[in-house]
């Protein structure tokens, strides 16, 4: 026992247990892949069962250590190569390995594993079983073999081999479980295999490829999948910020083939004639997109804003207040004493025309409505749920000080979803004249334009602006004049009309890359 004191024999002890680890995670990954076959209450059985197997197949090969020098013996000769034992069973191993990790590809690639709609069908356990057997016995000749080329103490070589699968054994679950749960890691392992059948079948040929350049390769590809991990699951915290809400109504967006905000980073991808024939239409996606949106949208993006309120005015003559409730379509109206911010109620039309004609004069007992006011502040749900209470009545929307800014009627919820229903007063806000031209109203939403035409260049709604004209004010920083141009992606917006300090009227043309990069 006087080696057991050389400290040659320590060195060469601990030098071999790393090899017999490095040269096992192969073996370890083919038992992880192959185990998954199985039913998952057999899984751990045949992952240490196919450990237990090698260990096994190790500890007799090295105990006829004998017979393992004489495989590398050549057999027989085919021209200038010979052919030993070793050849022979490295060439079937590698084989193997390159078939079975083809046909495991070929299944993930195609997703034949995830079309079964009934019960899962697993591979049978002696199956499974039998193919770790099959590569146990090439991986673990190649591990004795460099046994036998480290060290000259057979006992050194069965301490190493029994503590590295030890190692292999404690770390196989939790490896097994993260490839499992991670499907690109799965397609990388494959690979490796490729990799590794590639060069049993070299080395069956007599052309040694080192076992450096396989780890090194091995050990790179590694590292940028640990990077692509990394940023997965950075990814996945930020999302996890983002409200469960918004995620989802994204997804279905997308799926939908509408462009979100969120650069439609996990968009499924559709393939051939699926994405030339979207499964919905335009105005179909236009709606799951206006309800999906409508409570991230500010109350003001909606409202009818306060330069275009009709109101009764109680101070007037009754000829005038009759004569403008008969010319006008709508059925409640704000009702005020000299201004709109001295707000009295709402009025029914209907009403206020029966007080006029019996009596001559508006009953505010009778015919004005305790006005409902909200706060600019209120959600679109928050107003819409107002609504529903009102039995058709109109909601007052001011600001913190108390000035009324606009109104919100049931129409206006249903145009936030469905687009634009104008009255036999109004003209629609967006009028097409020619190909990708188009007369816009200042006030248009912007969610409503970018419906429209078809593109996200102009932005979203905030709370400094939620109109086309508010947009552009903020772009030009003043007050623009006729003519003035703005640019934006394929857009080209011309201020078409200026009024009362406003711009009331834009000129939008979709121009193309060619007339863009001329411009430029």
């Amino acid at each position: 026992m006087e080696w057991l004191a050389d400290p040659n024999i320590w060195i060469g002890l601990l030098t071999l247990i790393v090899l017999e680890i490095v040269l096992g995670i192969d073996n370890l990954i083919f038992i992880a892949i192959v185990a998954e076959k199985v039913p998952p209450h057999q899984r751990d059985k045949a992952r240490l069962l196919g450990l237990s197997l090698a260990l096994l197949m190790r500890l007799g090969l090295l105990s006829v250590i004998s017979w393992i020098v004489t495989l590398t013996e050549p057999l027989f000769h085919i021209g200038t190569m010979d052919f030993s034992g070793r050849d022979l069973i490295l060439l079937l191993g590698g084989i193997f390995l390159l078939a079975k990790a083809t046909m495991e590809l070929h299944e993930r690639v195609e997703g034949q594993a995830q079309v079964n709609s009934g019960p899962v069908a697993y591979a049978s356990f002696a199956a499974v079983v039998g193919q770790i057997i099959v590569l146990d016995a090439v991986f673990s000749l190649d591990s004795v073999i460099t046994a036998v080329g480290m060290v000259d103490e057979l006992a050194v070589m069965i301490a190493a081999v029994i503590v590295s699968m030890a190692v292999m054994m404690f770390a196989s679950k939790p490896l097994t479980r993260f490839v499992n749960a991670h499907p690109t890691v799965v397609v990388l392992c494959l690979s490796f295999l490729l990799m590794i059948g590639l060069s049993l079948i070299a080395e069956g040929f007599g052309f040694h490829i080192p076992k450096g350049y396989l780890y090194v390769a091995i050990g790179f590809s590694v590292a940028i999948e640990a990077l692509n991990q990394l940023a997965r699951r950075n990814f996945a915290r930020q999302q996890e910020h983002v409200p469960l809400r918004e995620r989802t109504a994204n997804a279905v967006l997308r799926m939908m083939g509408e462009k979100t905000d969120d650069g439609g980073a996990e968009a499924p991808a559709a393939a051939g004639k699926e994405s030339e024939q979207p499964t919905f239409e335009s105005a179909e996606r236009h709606m799951v997109s206006g309800v999906l949106s409508l409570s991230q949208r500010p109350v003001r993006s909606i409202m009818t804003p306060r330069s275009d309120i009709s109101w009764v005015d109680l101070d007037d003559d009754p000829a005038s207040i009759r004569a403008q409730l008969l010319d006008a379509p709508h059925s409640f109206y704000p009702a005020g004493r000299g201004q709109l911010d001295n707000i009295v109620g709402v009025a029914r039309a209907k009403d206020v025309i029966a007080d006029l004609m019996d009596g001559g004069h508006i009953d505010p007992a009778r015919s004005i409505r305790p006005p409902i006011v909200m706060p600019d502040a209120a959600g679109v749900l928050q107003v819409m749920e107002t609504l529903k209470r009102s039995h058709g009545q109109l909601v007052l929307i001011a600001d913190e000080y108390g000035t009324i800014q606009g109104l919100v009627t049931p129409i206006d919820i249903l145009e936030a979803i469905a687009g634009e229903f104008p009255d036999e007063d109004e003209q629609p806000v967006v009028q097409p004249f020619g190909d990708g031209r188009w007369r816009v109203d200042g006030g248009a939403d912007l969610h409503y334009l970018q419906q429209v035409l078809d593109s996200d260049a102009l932005g979203v709604a905030t709370d400094d602006y939620t109109s086309l004209a508010g947009f552009m004010l903020e772009r030009f920083a003043t007050l623009p004049h006729v003519g003035q141009v703005l640019v934006l992606d394929d857009l080209r917006l011309e201020v078409a009309e200026v009024r009362e300090r406003r711009i009331a009227t834009v000129l939008i043309t979709r121009i193309d890359a060619d007339a863009q990069q001329g411009e430029g």
